[in-house]
């Protein structure tokens, strides 16, 4: 029987690779859904980056803190001016010093803050896109703007407020002598809390750009953020008393209308 004929010493291409187009691919081809700042890194090296970052943050406020060490004592004169006519004792040995380690650092914390922003910035930048890059500025530009403003309100209006019923309440059956450290608790709690009540905006024009809550929505939930912001005005506010609950709860309420504007204003563009 004869051998069949051998077949040809001829190696046939490959076939080319099936293409299956993802979800969402038509979009991510747009310039604005691009990563233009990516950069290819490991889990490793991502983690040695965001140590870096919180190391240089954190040593930040360090110097920050204690360059205000040294300005304490005038620091502490200035947070003493809305309360008028009122005698502070030191309680325990010591307080004072624990009362200007804490002042100091609230006050390193505050002005750190914008190179704490930039390491954060640092990190997140290159996994956004070049549509989430562009809404980064106006949020950081909005959240200082929005930090400063709250200390300004909790410092001209909350604790004047708040200090005029807290005196005038007693003031014909008790002499006020406060404690230094409770005294300055009290500014200080309500200060930031007011300061970090004030990002309502920045989080709404957020939550608006990426699609997660509409401005409607967010109008429609009025009556429920008038129970929310009634809530937080009672729980932000240290003394518990009426005006400053009144005061803070409006001032929230008034933020969230502001973010609903800042919201149809996002979507529209």
């Amino acid at each position: 029987m004869s051998e069949p004929d051998s077949l040809p010493n001829t190696v046939l291409p490959p076939p080319e690779p099936i293409r299956v187009a993802a979800a969402g691919s038509a979009a991510s081809t747009h310039p604005d859904d691009q990563f233009p700042g990516e950069v290819e890194m490991t889990l490793v090296d991502h983690l040695e980056e965001l140590r870096r970052r919180i190391f240089r943050s954190l040593l930040a406020v360090v110097i920050g803190a204690a360059g205000c060490l040294l300005l304490v004592k005038p620091l502490v004169r200035l947070l003493e001016v809305p309360a008028k006519g009122i005698h502070f004792l030191q309680l325990a040995p010591g307080e004072f010093l624990f009362v200007s380690l804490k002042v100091a650092g609230y006050s390193g914390l505050t002005l750190a803050l914008p190179y704490v922003l930039y390491e954060a910035l640092g990190f997140v930048l290159p996994g956004l896109t070049r549509r989430e890059q562009r809404l980064v500025a106006p949020a950081v530009g909005g959240s200082a703007v929005l930090f400063l403003a709250g200390l300004a309100f909790a410092w001209w209006a909350l604790v004047p407020a708040a200090l005029n019923f807290l005196v005038s309440y007693g003031a014909d059956v008790v002499e006020p002598l406060w404690s230094i450290e409770r005294y300055l608790d009290f500014v200080l709690l309500l200060m930031v809390a007011t300061a970090l009540a004030f990002q309502l905006p920045v989080l709404q024009m957020l939550l608006a750009a990426l699609g997660l809550v509409r401005a409607q929505a967010m109008l429609a939930a009025w009556r429920f953020v008038v129970v929310a912001s009634a809530l937080a005005g009672a729980v932000l506010t240290p003394s518990t008393d009426p005006v400053t609950m009144l005061l803070l709860s409006g001032a929230i309420t008034a933020l969230y209308l502001l973010g609903v504007g800042l919201a149809r204003l996002v979507q529209r563009v």
